[in-house]
């Protein structure tokens, strides 16, 4: 081997010697500049959650109900005399006044018993002036003049039958409202008891359901009611009556309420949602989706608390829908854990992203 030879191989050894003792010692200086940043801080060793902003607000919760709706009056009209039916003075669907007439009954000889009866009243009220002289005389005994006070009374209370009779001639409406059924024509002969009309009121209608023993405690007369009819119609009312003892079967108390009507819309005799008004609280509106059960089976909220750390609150819910839940039992403002919950425990601390531009 020549002296250039060895040169070469030499030199080749040298550079190689150089290139390995270069990138030995430019790795420790990297791992040197590395351990540090590492080290500076232990906040981005937190498992993060984003979480927003959410505030209560006054909210009128409504306890719903499933109710049937009536006539707010409903009546059959029926006959008290017997007699045949003279004429007819309504006709289906009519409109009545309190006190107008809707039939005349044949008068059948009761005008002449009226008469007879009258006339009756009359002598025995000259024979009792004629009797009190006799006995301020002492020419007639006691007895003799209270047997005609009686007769008297009772010659008076025929005649007020008899003119009873002929009033009951002429049936009227009761109160003011519309003829829903007519049982009855020219003619016909009617007894005493006999159906002629029915008649109702539907200005204001009666809704009426049934309230679940752990709810009846909110509800109070008074309280403003939003009526629902199946074609999304809607009617206001109030509750007017609650039962103060449940239903033996059901275990559930009767409430009744008015309901306006005043454009007589033809409900009455249909099923409705009613939508009791409860009074006002604080609450918030939250998404089903944050919603998780405690290990006691009730539901709550994860978020974070002023120290970081994740903490759950059992609420009550007000009501839920596909959109979102009311509920209650939160603090005044809470940051609300929207991502990242199932991920952390309760109690532990985490690092905070601000998620507000979401909806909660």
């Amino acid at each position: 081997m020549t002296k250039a030879k060895l040169g070469s191989i030499g030199l080749s050894l040298l550079l190689l010697i150089a290139l390995i003792v270069w990138m030995a010692t430019g790795e420790v200086k990297v791992a040197k500049q590395q351990a540090p940043d590492a080290a500076q801080s232990t906040d981005t060793e937190l498992p993060a959650v984003q979480v927003a902003q959410r505030q209560t607000q006054l909210y009128q919760p409504g306890l719903l109900l499933q109710g049937q709706i009536e006539p707010w009056q409903s009546v059959t009209v029926a006959a008290r005399v017997p007699g045949t039916v003279e004429s007819l003075n309504v006709e289906l669907g009519d409109s009545v006044e309190a006190g107008q007439v809707m039939a005349t009954l044949s008068e059948d000889g009761r005008q002449a018993a009226v008469t007879r009866w009258q006339a009756r009243l009359r002598k025995l009220e000259a024979d009792l002036a004629a009797a009190n002289r006799l006995r301020r005389q002492d020419l007639i005994s006691e007895s003799e003049v209270l047997a005609l006070q009686s007769e008297m009374a009772t010659a008076r209370a025929e005649l007020a039958e008899a003119q009873l009779a002929i009033d009951h001639l002429t049936p009227r409406a009761p109160f003011a409202g519309t003829i829903n059924h007519k049982s009855v024509q020219e003619g016909d002969l009617v007894q005493v008891g006999s159906p002629m009309f029915e008649l109702v009121r539907i200005d204001r209608l009666k809704a009426t359901s049934q309230v679940p023993q752990q709810s009846v405690s909110k509800v109070a007369e008074g309280q403003p009611v939003i009526v629902e009819t199946l074609d999304g119609d809607t009617l206001e009312g109030e509750v007017r009556f609650i039962a103060s003892a449940a239903d033996a079967q059901t275990r559930s108390f009767a409430v009744e309420i008015a309901v306006e009507n005043p454009d007589r819309k033809r409900i009455a005799g249909g099923s409705a949602t009613l939508r009791v008004a409860l009074p006002e609280v604080q609450a918030m509106f939250v998404s089903p989706a944050y919603l998780r059960l405690g290990d006691d089976g009730r539901p709550g909220i994860r978020h974070v608390n002023d120290d970081n750390e994740v903490i759950f609150t059992r609420v009550s819910l007000l009501s839920v829908t596909t959109e979102g839940a009311w509920v209650t039992g939160l603090p005044s403002e809470i940051r609300l854990i929207t991502r990242g919950a199932g991920f952390v425990s309760l109690g532990q601390k985490v690092r905070p992203v601000s998620a507000d531009t979401e909806r909660g």
